[in-house]
């Protein structure tokens, strides 16, 4: 039958001069088919390997070649992976390899004695019964393989985890075609499959699920579970430590010298701002003002006298007293009569005042001004510090005709007070008159706390 692609089944082969599928003569071909006692007997699309004291060439119409047996290593086996499982049945002519006329293949002729076929044996009762060649170990399997009885033969197979490669039985390397999800490891005719760090093995033991480490509480403060590991939070006010798990406070008071007016206490997580007696924490948490002890009755004056709030604490002043010749005037001047004798060589009035100046202050600075209350048709003022001015902290610059304002020339450091007599002279050259006023201020100089 002319076709353009014929295939045959085993045993045969295909001949494109005849145009059909021959038969394959494996004892000429096999190195070695049969081992032992054994004889190769060509077969129609297979062979038999039958004891030779069974074989007989007397009958045989075509007799075989007689073929030497090679002598082979013991540790090279060929592929029996087909086993004998073709029953030799004598005196039973097959059909033809292909049509036409033509003489047959030859057949050995088996001794008449013999009452069962190749593979079965006589049984106790009479019967023929197959004979395990893998039991008696009569098999041609190489030591890789794995018999399995059939009957009347046997079958050369591969255990799990392993191929027939080359008739040997070759380890199958399951990692090669990713039977894990994520780490495997070969080993002889299976594998083991594990998984990364932060991945527990799943039931099929071959996937891998994602270990939420947040439920064993690792870290410090906050824990975020990621995909095969886990991150530590701290909380604010606090930073990671090189550990990875723990959080260490930070001194916010290092960072800077501005994060409070007066002092920085770090607390764990945090800080707070401190003020120094006098002063009050202002609603910000962090400025300091000053405590006005005289208006909110924290302090230890008496009635009689007068309690004056400075920067950082207060003083109490004592009722004014004007030396002789001077007699009060009101509550904070003294007046020397210009019809008192012993009053020509003295300023008219002394005006007493009180002011507070915070050590630090940044100079020059205006601190007081001084004006005339009472004009005179051509007169001018003068103005000036007569006395108190030893360490020259202050100056006075005329700023009109009539005021002038007393100016902070240098840093003074506190607690200090210091006293000031502040002179306006007034001239008048069209009635020939000069006399002065006396402004005695007293500067409570408080100590800088910032």
């Amino acid at each position: 039958m002319p076709v353009s692609l014929q295939t045959c089944t085993d045993g045969f082969t295909y001949d494109r001069r005849a145009r059909q599928c021959i038969d394959i003569d494996e004892c000429r071909t096999l190195p070695d088919p049969c081992r032992g006692d054994m004889q190769c007997v060509n077969q129609n699309g297979g062979y038999l390997c039958i004891p030779r004291r069974l074989y007989s060439q007397s009958y045989a119409r075509n007799s075989p070649r007689s073929y030497p047996e090679p002598s082979y290593p013991e540790e090279s086996y060929p592929d029996r992976s087909l086993g004998y499982s073709e029953p030799f049945i004598p005196n039973v002519p097959p059909v033809g390899a292909g049509p036409g006329p033509g003489p047959g293949p030859s057949y050995p002729i088996v001794s008449r004695s013999t009452p069962c076929i190749l593979g079965y044996t006589l049984g106790a009762d009479g019967t023929c019964v197959d004979v395990d060649e893998c039991e008696a170990e009569s098999h041609q399997c190489n030591p890789t393989q794995v018999c399995i009885n059939t009957a009347g033969g046997y079958t050369c197979s591969c255990t799990e985890g392993y191929w027939l490669v080359g008739g040997q039985c070759q380890d199958i390397d399951e990692c090669r075609y990713g039977y894990c999800q994520q780490l495997c490891a070969n080993v002889p005719g299976s594998y083991s499959c594990s998984c990364s760090p932060g991945f527990l093995l799943n039931a099929d033991s071959r996937t891998c699920q994602d270990v939420d480490e947040c439920e064993t509480n690792p870290c410090s403060h906050g824990c975020l579970n990621t995909y095969g590991s886990f991150m530590c939070t701290c909380d604010e006010g606090f930073e990671l430590a090189s550990d990875g798990t723990t959080c260490n406070d930070l001194d916010e008071c290092s960072f800077s010298d501005f994060l409070c007016q007066h002092t920085c206490v770090n607390t764990p997580g945090s800080f707070s701002c401190i003020c120094p007696p006098g002063y009050y924490m202002y609603e910000d948490g962090r400025s300091c003002e000053d405590l006005n002890e005289c208006e909110s009755g924290n302090n230890t004056c008496t009635t009689a006298q007068v309690c004056f709030n400075f920067q950082g604490g207060y003083t109490c002043l004592d009722p004014l007293r004007c030396d002789p010749p001077y007699i009060e005037l009101s509550d904070n001047q003294c007046m020397c009569s210009a019809e008192n004798p012993a009053c020509r060589e003295q300023p008219f009035t002394i005006l007493y005042r009180h002011m507070d100046l915070s050590s630090g202050r940044s100079v020059p600075a205006d601190i007081f001004q001084m004006q005339a209350t009472t004009r005179y048709p051509g007169a001018f003022y003068i103005f000036q510090i007569k006395s108190g001015n030893e360490g020259r902290e202050f100056y006075m610059r005329q700023t009109s005709n009539i005021s002038a304002t007393l100016v902070l020339a240098r840093p003074i450091k506190g607690p200090k007070t210091i006293v000031l007599d502040l002179e306006m002279v007034t001239v008048n050259n069209v009635i020939n008159f000069r006399g002065s006023s006396i402004i005695r201020l007293t500067v409570f100089v408080s100590e800088h706390p910032f």
